[in-house]
C-alpha cells in the first residue's frame, strides 16, 4: 500500500466561531500497490484506525465514505481479492 496525503478535518463538536478551540485530526489514507493511476485504474484507499476502517473512491476523495468495523473489512478482503 502506497501513503497518501493526509486529510485533516475538525470534529463536528467544533464551535467554529471559536477557532482556535478546537483539534484537528487526520486520517492516513493509502491506496493498493496494485492501483495504476496512469491508465486510470484507480481503486479504494483505506484509511484504518484500531475501531474503524474508514474507505472511500480515489478518484473522488471528497465524495462519500464507507466506514466499517475492522472484523467486516477482514471478512471482505478475502472476497475482493477473488476478483
Amino acid at each position: 500500500m502506497s501513503t497518501a496525503e493526509l486529510h485533516w478535518f475538525k470534529s463536528s463538536y467544533s464551535d467554529s466561531s471559536e477557532p482556535s478551540d478546537c483539534v484537528e485530526v487526520a486520517l492516513a489514507w493509502s491506496k493498493s500497490s496494485y492501483s495504476d493511476s496512469s491508465n486510470g485504474n484507480d481503486c479504494v484507499e483505506v484509511a484504518p484506525t484500531p475501531t474503524t476502517i474508514h474507505i472511500r473512491d480515489s478518484k473522488y476523495t471528497e465524495g462519500p465514505q464507507l466506514a466499517v468495523v475492522p472484523t467486516a473489512w477482514t471478512e471482505f478482503l478475502p472476497y475482493a481479492a477473488r476478483g
